[in-house]
């Protein structure tokens, strides 16, 4: 039978479905914890590694979904997004298992090992200014000249139930989670994250956002949809707008979201990599930031979304 794309809010089983669709494509990543760190934030802590996604982010759960949804409609003219390179390569990676070219538009300012990703993906590279506004010109442009199916970073409901296997998987090991903290660019992994906690946990969701890309909280604070206007973080996964599909999931099932000054962010991926011994990205450590810096006790799931950075910068003499 052939799967349908998701025009609404993904059920329980919408969720389950996707969960079993990519199932033969993905790792069902290890969840770690840290005694040190436990001390640290003042709870029991399970980190899920989704830094050791294929791809190396939890974007590829999503991607895959999509990309298996479409795989009968999409396979000859391939898929298209923008993206500053997680999904981007995650869509390439996915769109490779069937066959199916991709185009990613990238922003001029893409960090380089992300480029790199992929182009080793087999990802079809379009660059343009490092605005939503041109992103979405240049894709619109492309889509016309290639057929391409385009599949949004975050704000696509069959995106949405993909990623949220990464909390489902964590609450079926763990379904006693009293929290979840999770990082916020886009939402995707946000809003997947509250839906599989609302039908499948009882954790209070916590969004975790760069103080410099601020515009999730705004949003969720007024309860109007806030756009992001020159975010600079170096949590660069983090810099997009809130979805608009997106949007009302968090409002409804987010109990807060927190802000992370870059001292924050930056101190936590010091600690991810000296303590945990894990190499995650910066975006990944918003959720070890908020984790510390929130005032809770019990059990807490985080999840690291992704390990994708330019490891040169780092010289070893």
């Amino acid at each position: 039978m052939t799967a349908q794309s998701l025009q609404q809010v993904p059920s329980g089983q919408d969720i389950i479905d996707a969960q079993n669709r990519i199932a033969p494509y993905i790792h069902k990543t290890p969840v770690f914890t840290s005694k040190a760190f436990d001390a640290m934030s003042n709870k029991s802590c399970l980190l899920k590694g989704e830094h050791l996604q294929k791809t190396g982010a939890f974007k590829a759960r999503g991607a895959m979904n999509a990309v298996l949804i479409h795989k009968d409609s999409a396979q000859v003219s391939g898929f298209i997004t923008h993206s500053s390179g997680n999904h981007g390569a995650a869509l390439a990676w996915a769109a490779g298992q069937i066959g199916a070219p991709a185009y990613v538009v990238m922003p001029s300012n893409a960090p380089q090992a992300k480029i790199d990703a992929v182009k080793e993906y087999g990802g079809i590279i379009s660059f343009c200014e490092p605005t939503l506004k041109d992103r979405e010109h240049t894709a619109a442009e492309l889509q016309n000249a290639t057929g391409a199916l385009f599949i949004h970073p975050y704000d696509n409901y069959d995106i949405i139930a993909g990623q949220a296997t990464a909390t489902l998987e964590l609450l079926q090991e763990h379904p006693d989670l009293d929290w979840l903290f999770i990082p916020v660019g886009g939402g995707g992994l946000l809003a997947g994250a509250s839906l599989a906690n609302y039908y499948f946990g009882k954790a209070k969701v916590i969004g975790c956002e760069p103080s410099n890309a601020d515009d999730a909280y705004q949003s969720f604070n007024s309860k109007t949809w806030v756009p992001v206007t020159k975010p600079n973080t170096i949590a660069d996964g983090l810099r997009t707008s809130l979805g608009v599909r997106n949007f009302p999931i968090i409002l409804n099932h987010v109990s807060d979201i927190i802000l992370l000054s870059e001292e924050e962010l930056e101190n936590a991926w010091h600690i991810c990599l000296s303590r945990l011994k894990q190499f995650i990205e910066p975006s990944a450590a918003a959720g070890i930031a908020a984790a510390l810096k929130h005032h809770s006790t019990g059990k807490a799931g985080i999840i690291l979304c992704g390990g994708n950075m330019n490891t040169l910068q780092f010289a070893l003499r």
